[in-house]
């Protein structure tokens, strides 16, 4: 008898055929709500689940599924994860790491660019239709800040954080890093978090979202940056405190921002971010490639299909699973 694998939410199909193969499949149209987990009757009898970064798995969710072998999530980080109830149950957790290194790169520094030089301020502006043939040209006008020759902050200096910093070099700009494992990464200078934030023209985020980076950049820490600083999260929102950080773009402490990532997701419209001029926002999109989201998928559909053979994933957020 198969095998029955919850998919909780529509891919590609092409990407799930070898899948389906091996498996008994059901995709949920909806996400899966947790709150209605108990109207989905048939959650007691999947054995595996391949879910987003929009799930959230926990311990409830184990409740509801007492035969689940393994989670598949088509996600890096697995902060919608409790890794540890399925530790301890024995479950291993997969995950996609290494596929989206470069197209997240890319994104962190399309909005570092971005936020120096006004883009989305500037495309409102003539959107707005205030570039009339009677407006007045002044020196002054849409200035930004210089990204060639100014110092980059890196802020973990994974893979992600690597490929961010071979970027900088193409502008010129000096790479200085800090990551809480103490990496030491050729071509940029490691430094203490509190120096990367006094000396940065512009600090981009790069660690996961763990207790230990939580609000790692709080009020305290974004007051140490450099006058006129631009801050860049590609990370998680969870890592920047968004109120300290409103405060010191208001205050003019902090030149402008790009964020990828929120505390909320979706971003609640009355987050007053969304309001101040020289933050450019995009909605969790440092992925979103055709390319990457498939070669993700793959790999999330790699590592089902390795659970469901009795193997090891190939990519296991909890690998000690393996050695009870």
């Amino acid at each position: 008898m198969l095998k029955k694998i919850l998919i909780t939410q529509p891919l590609p199909a092409e990407r799930l055929s070898e899948l389906a193969a091996l498996c008994e499949m059901e995709v949920l149209e909806k996400p899966l709500d947790l709150a209605d987990a108990g109207g989905h009757s048939d959650l007691a009898t999947c054995h595996g689940l391949i879910c987003l970064l929009t799930d959230r798995i926990d311990r409830p969710l184990l409740d509801v599924m007492p035969n689940l072998e393994f989670v598949s999530s088509v996600s890096v980080g697995v902060d919608h994860i409790d890794v540890q109830a399925f530790t301890e149950r024995q479950i291993p957790v997969g995950h996609t790491p290494g596929v989206l290194v470069d197209t997240t790169a890319d994104a962190a520094f399309a909005l570092l660019l971005a936020a120096a030089r006004r883009v989305a301020e500037g495309d409102r502006f003539i959107r707005a239709g205030n570039w009339r043939p009677d407006s007045r040209w002044s020196p002054s006008f849409f200035l930004g800040k210089d990204v060639s020759g100014a110092t980059l902050g890196i802020v973990g200096l994974g893979a992600i954080g690597q490929a961010v910093a071979r970027r900088a070099a193409g502008f010129d700009m000096r790479v200085i890093g800090w990551t809480p494992s103490g990496r030491e990464v050729a071509g940029v200078d490691s430094v203490s978090l509190e120096e990367l934030l006094l000396r940065s023209d512009f600090v981009s985020v790069h660690v996961a979202l763990a207790d230990a980076t939580r609000n790692l950049l709080d009020a305290a820490k974004i007051a140490t940056m450099k006058p006129g600083a631009v801050l860049i999260n590609t990370a998680r929102g969870g890592i920047v405190d968004e109120k300290a950080l409103f405060q010191a773009l208001d205050s003019g402490h902090i030149y402008a921002a790009g964020l990828d990532v929120f505390e909320r997701e979706p971003v609640p419209m009355d987050n007053p971010l969304l309001q101040h001029p020289r933050v450019v926002v995009v909605p969790h999109i440092g992925s979103a490639t055709t390319l990457t989201r498939a070669k993700m998928v793959d790999t999330a559909v790699r590592n089902a299909i390795a659970a469901l053979q009795g193997k090891p994933m190939p990519h296991c957020v909890n690998p000690a699973v393996y050695s009870g």
